[in-house]
């Protein structure tokens, strides 16, 4: 009776642990990136050594996904000047965007993390927060692009994988939050194209790394960041509008200076 109880209590613990456990989907295995093929990720879309995009030649989406539940993603968008819209930097600031034609603007972001694929069909994307990174150029705003931290839990309602009947090749329709189609991306290869899958630049008050301790670029107890030989670090957002207002006041004083000499 005792070994059956504890038999019982085994296959009980193995089921409430495989239950728990994350799912993924090797389907997803690969690289993905859109018909152009102009946008994917890995190290030539985003150097985080040098905290450096590549602009690709074209616009595009590309996601990669490893069979034990990484992903990455590039993105490279217009941001179109016949809207006004909202787009989220660093801390959840949101920048109005101008209406002017003249002024084209593009986006590029990079995030990483771990992906899950739930019960309903669902997929959760959870990025390892300091590591990602946007640049967003408005020249007709401000002179410099700005380049912030960003990152952004996405959840996709479902998806589909199946070969495309026209080019024959593997595809990937991923469906948002509430149910709108992405553009579709085809299977560029199926050895994933990616930088390591852990945290690469730690902060102080971040998060450790979430990888395997094989994985970890370490030097004792401490991780060492991949940026920490850049000599110009960007460790916080750049708020341009502070520096406008703080311009305008010393102009004005220095009119005032001027004015009672």
């Amino acid at each position: 009776m005792r070994h059956t109880l504890r038999a019982v209590s085994l296959l009980t613990l193995s089921y409430l642990i495989s239950s728990g456990s994350a799912a993924f989907d090797s389907r997803l295995t690969g690289t993905w990136s859109m018909k152009s093929n102009a946008v994917i990720t890995g190290p030539d879309f985003y150097d985080p050594v040098h905290e450096r995009f590549n602009e690709p030649s074209l616009t595009g989406i590309s996601y990669s996904f490893t069979e034990d539940g990484f992903y990455e993603e590039a993105y490279y968008r217009a941001i179109s000047n016949h809207l006004e819209m909202g787009v989220f930097i660093a801390y959840a600031t949101i920048l109005s965007i101008a209406t002017n034609p003249q002024c084209p603007q593009g986006l590029m972001q990079f995030q990483h993390g771990t992906y899950n694929k739930a019960d309903n069909g669902s997929l959760t994307l959870t990025p390892f927060a300091v590591d990602g990174r946007q640049l967003l150029s408005t020249p007709c705003k401000y002179q410099n692009s700005i380049y912030t931290r960003w990152n952004v839990t996405e959840l996709f309602q479902r998806y589909e994988v199946y070969t495309d009947p026209y080019h024959k090749i593997p595809r990937l329709d991923l469906y948002g939050f509430d149910g709108a189609p992405m553009n579709p991306m085809y299977l560029v290869q199926a050895t994933p194209k990616m930088l390591p899958t852990i945290t690469m630049n730690p902060t102080a008050t971040g998060a450790k790394s979430t990888a395997s301790a094989k994985a970890k670029r370490s030097y004792g107890e401490t991780e060492v960041p991949f940026n920490k030989n850049v000599i110009r670090q960007r460790k916080e957002p750049i708020d341009a509008d502070k520096w406008w207002w703080i311009g305008v006041g010393m102009t004005a004083l220095g009119s005032v200076g001027y004015l009672c000499s």
